[in-house]
């Protein structure tokens, strides 16, 4: 277990007119996979009666330093987009671990400390968030509420968010729902400690994709979008 710490954040980078071939926006709107049939009957019927989110805009941790596209003013929040009640492996795992609310469930792009991009399961709960392959019917990281210590993001109109954990590893993700990814983890760590998450804005902050593998991310906006660089850095 790798000591506390605390995320890195830069000075902001200076916006940029010209035209770029750089990786703009990236999309996670994949279908979700079909629902197995069969789940637990009493549980689910909890979990139903539970998963719709109470947000509103007012509530979101924004307050006007990110840019935000027209379609994300007035989304309206579903919470589960892939019907968990449904999906009998994952309410297996919830049930064996004590969580009773689903908070937030849908397919996310997960970066990898080697640099890869996988499709993957984020599902936000009353207790934990958890990343799993559905795929490979596989349970890959579960995380309590309690250990989230930041949010980083860029002031741009991009897709990225990464989740701070000092007491781990962090975690590098894009989806289009991550205004609501955002505000869902700083009301529900509200509920669970004093301190609640703190959201921080830069343009180029650093996460740690591994105990040992630290990345910066940079993020500037060209004409049509955003560039966003993903870059190993040396730990001092």
């Amino acid at each position: 277990m790798k000591p506390l710490r605390r995320v890195q954040i830069q000075a902001p980078l200076a916006p940029n007119n010209n035209n770029s071939n750089g990786a703009g926006d990236s999309e996670a709107t994949a279908p979700p996979p079909p629902p197995p049939p069969d789940a637990s009957a009493s549980f689910s019927r909890v979990l139903r009666r539970q998963t719709a989110t109470s947000v509103t805009e007012d509530q979101e941790p924004f307050m006007g330093v990110k840019v935000r596209r027209r379609t994300s003013l007035h989304r309206e929040y579903k919470g589960d987009y892939l019907n968990v009640p449904s999906n009998p492996y994952v309410m297996k795992i919830l049930e064996k671990q004590g969580d009773r609310q689903v908070l937030f469930a849908d397919n996310i792009l997960k970066f990898t400390g080697s640099g890869k991009i996988k499709r993957r399961m984020l599902l936000i709960t009353d207790l934990a968030i958890y990343i799993l392959d559905l795929d490979a019917s596989l349970l890959k990281r579960r995380v309590v509420l309690t250990a989230i210590e930041n949010l980083c993001l860029s002031e741009l109109s991009d897709n990225f968010l990464a989740i701070i954990i000092p007491s781990e590893y962090d975690c590098l993700l894009a989806s289009t729902r991550k205004t609501e990814i955002v505000t869902v983890l700083v009301e529900a760590t509200k509920n669970k400690s004093d301190y609640g998450i703190e959201v921080v804005f830069s343009n180029r902050f650093e996460y740690y994709a591994a105990a040992d593998n630290i990345k910066e991310v940079q993020f500037e906006e060209v004409d049509g979008g955003v560039r966003t660089r993903i870059a190993k850095k040396s730990a001092s």
